[in-house]
């Protein structure tokens, strides 16, 4: 689709105004003004939608964008919900679908409002268990049962309790689990690029790195792309649940018209409304202090989003920006092979930290590559 910015017009332009009224975010056209202009109040309105729905605030109408648009109209109840292969069902009512039957005990995955095929798994067990026909649609009957019975689970939100759950169960040793590593971007989408330093080069020699290092430890690192490939956002998700991945590890370099911008910034689901993954988010947050402490950064914070890669995976999955290429001092950083090698090392170390559930640790940024090898050595050794 055309990008939607100021000073664009148009139906599309009109479209976009009427959903963000219906959304609270506009006040209602007056008689005789002109209802398709891109306007600055078309901006504001385009910026707070996406703050509130873990997007990018550019206030530009993009794919993504527009996409949330179209899947927050939605309310359950407004239409039947099933699975579609070709075109999965997509909006805010699948994900209050989700959240309804994790309250009642039946588990869809995370609510990441998507009707796929573990949501409809879970519907059908529901009505299974409530004496419905088992056919996987919510339809009225059973949204007349969602909305009488009450809730079984209490005590925090089930589906992140679960995602919390099997950490602890995995267990703190590495080997025998199973990570994707996604390159950004590749093949003809070069990403970043900036004096002939392109970013999928650099994040693809980052990946290698890092999956050397994880086969060292006994775990099963997978790369989500060639190194001449380059998997649409969808695709690359798909091949992680595919994987039954035990977690996702995407790394890119991040850019802006100003020299100025630089920094490290790491990204996890959530949408700013308190769904948000326990794990990702934790993780987020183990990787970015180990890379703060070892690279000497700029702080850029953890931050929710509800980008594909995050949004789509069925496991935790963490978005990693490692500095500005368009920064002098960060592209300097990131074209030394052994400063690569320490963001590897870091990122490393926070996923043995995660597992090791605060038990037996160290210091933030002292955890090195050869103290990983030497504990699962000896856990080894001890089994």
């Amino acid at each position: 689709m055309q990008l939607l910015r100021a000073g664009a017009s148009g139906p599309a332009v009109a479209e976009v105004r009427c959903a963000l009224r219906s959304f609270g975010l506009l006040p209602p056209v007056a008689s005789g003004v002109p209802d398709d202009r891109y306007d600055s109040a078309v901006e504001h309105a385009v910026r707070a939608f996406q703050q509130r729905r873990g997007l990018i605030t550019d206030g530009i109408v993009g794919p993504a964008t527009y996409r949330a648009l179209r899947e927050a109209r939605w309310t359950l109840g407004d239409r039947m919900l099933g699975l579609m292969i070709s075109a999965p069902m997509a909006g805010d009512d699948v994900r209050t679908l989700q959240e309804r039957l994790l309250e009642l005990g039946f588990d869809p995955g995370r609510p990441a409002g998507v009707f796929d095929p573990q949501t409809e798994q879970a519907l059908r067990k529901f009505q299974r268990e409530y004496g419905l026909i088992q056919d996987g649609i919510c339809g009225p009957a059973t949204l007349r049962a969602l909305r009488q019975l009450g809730r079984k689970v209490t005590g925090g939100r089930p589906a992140l309790l679960r995602e919390q759950e099997r950490v602890r169960r995995a267990g703190p040793r590495l080997r025998g689990k199973r990570i994707v590593i996604d390159a950004g971007h590749g093949g003809p989408d070069r990403g970043v690029s900036l004096a002939g330093v392109a970013e999928a080069d650099l994040m693809w020699d980052l990946a290698r790195r890092l999956e050397g290092r994880m086969a060292a430890t006994g775990m099963e690192a997978l790369l989500s792309r060639g190194e001449h490939g380059c998997p649409a956002e969808p695709d690359r998700a798909a091949f992680a649940n595919a994987a039954d991945a035990d977690l996702v590890l995407s790394l890119h370099t991040d850019a802006n018209r100003s020299m100025h911008a630089e920094g490290l910034a790491t990204f996890h689901f959530g949408t700013g409304e308190g769904v948000s993954s326990t794990v990702g988010e934790a993780l987020a947050g183990l990787i970015h202090r180990e890379l703060v402490a070892r690279t000497r950064m700029l702080d850029c914070g953890v931050q929710p989003r509800t980008w594909e890669m995050l949004r789509l995976t069925r496991m935790p999955a963490v978005r990693i920006e490692v500095g500005y290429l368009t920064n002098l001092g960060d592209r300097r950083k990131l074209l030394d092979p052994v400063f690569r090698d320490v963001v590897a090392e870091g990122i490393l170390v926070a996923v043995k930290r995660l597992y090791l559930l605060g038990q037996d640790d160290q210091p933030t940024g002292t955890f090195t590559f050869s103290d990983v090898l030497a504990r699962e050595l000896a856990r080894a050794d001890t089994v």
